[in-house]
């Protein structure tokens, strides 16, 4: 027979079930390791946990601080940022009503100009006209003055008699102008 055949014959025992002493000497063993570990090891644990959890709870607290920071910050930016927007609106609307009235007085100046421009060719025109008009009287007096002489033959040299001549024959003239019109 084989050997391990006859020791497993002889060993009737469960070989899932360690023997006593075994199971004391492990219990002892686990016991011994379990208080060194809880002893040195679990305070060095709980240490680091708590250090941990107050960097944890440091750092939530500081998040919020920054984040009631920031949010404060936000609100002044976002105040800020209406009220740049307020007084822009504002400048626009001061720039637009002052282009409407410089807009406006260049429109009062230009038509005074233009009036004054207007009045000043009217006073022109009607001095040049009265300056023609008397530039042809007197030429045409003149003329008259010689044509009568020769068709009368004698000299109308005097002012006195040339004048009534002269004004008489334009005062014909307005008559027949007039009549024609």
């Amino acid at each position: 027979m084989n050997p391990l055949v006859q020791l497993a014959a002889e060993d009737a025992e469960n070989p899932l079930v360690p023997p006593i002493p075994e199971l004391v000497i492990g219990a002892i063993a686990f016991v011994i390791v379990f208080g060194l570990l809880a002893w040195k090891l679990l305070p060095n644990i709980n240490k680091v946990l708590d250090e941990r959890r107050e960097a944890i709870e440091g750092g939530m607290e500081k998040a919020e601080a920054a984040n009631t920071e920031a949010q404060s910050v936000l609100e002044q930016y976002k105040a800020q940022l209406a009220e740049a927007r307020h007084e822009a609106a504002r400048l626009r609307q001061d720039a637009q009503e002052q282009g409407a009235t410089l807009i406006a007085e260049m429109r009062a100046e230009g038509q005074r100009q233009r009036e004054e421009i207007i009045a000043a060719g009217h006073a022109q025109i009607e001095a040049d006209r009265n300056a023609a008009a008397q530039t042809l009287r007197q030429d045409v007096g003149r003329l008259a003055t010689e044509l009568a002489g020769k068709l009368v033959g004698e000299s109308l040299e005097d002012s006195a008699r040339q004048t009534r001549t002269i004004d008489r024959f334009l005062d014909e003239l307005d008559v027949t102008a007039e009549a024609t019109r």
